[in-house]
């Protein structure tokens, strides 16, 4: 099948589902579950920088939603987990590529 013919949910589907799309959606998934655990059970006098995490493992996307109002924050580190995911599918298969281009010219 070639790649002119695939449609965008075709080509976003084989994009994200991927061993490294995955386990980066999971290590964000992980991240935000201990965020949401620090955050509900654990009493503090003081403020916890447990949030700060998820920004971090979601940048530089999410960052450019950090300084927005209300919850739009927390919306740029659902749109940094996917676009970061998607960057990282697309190398994983940008590499898969280009070894077998190597394998298929080296057998010939």
């Amino acid at each position: 099948m070639a790649a002119s013919s695939r449609t965008l949910p075709q080509s976003l589907r084989r994009t994200l589902l991927n061993p490294v799309a995955l386990g980066y959606l999971a290590v964000v998934a992980a991240v935000a579950v201990w965020v949401g655990l620090d955050t509900l059970l654990v009493e503090r006098a003081d403020a916890s920088f447990a949030g700060v995490w998820l920004f971090i493992v979601t940048a530089p996307t999410s960052l450019l939603f950090a300084a927005l109002p209300g919850a739009l924050p927390f919306a740029g580190v659902a749109v940094g987990a996917v676009v970061q995911a998607l960057a990282l599918g697309a190398a994983y298969h940008w590499v898969l590529g280009r070894t077998s281009q190597r394998s298929t010219t080296a057998g010939a």
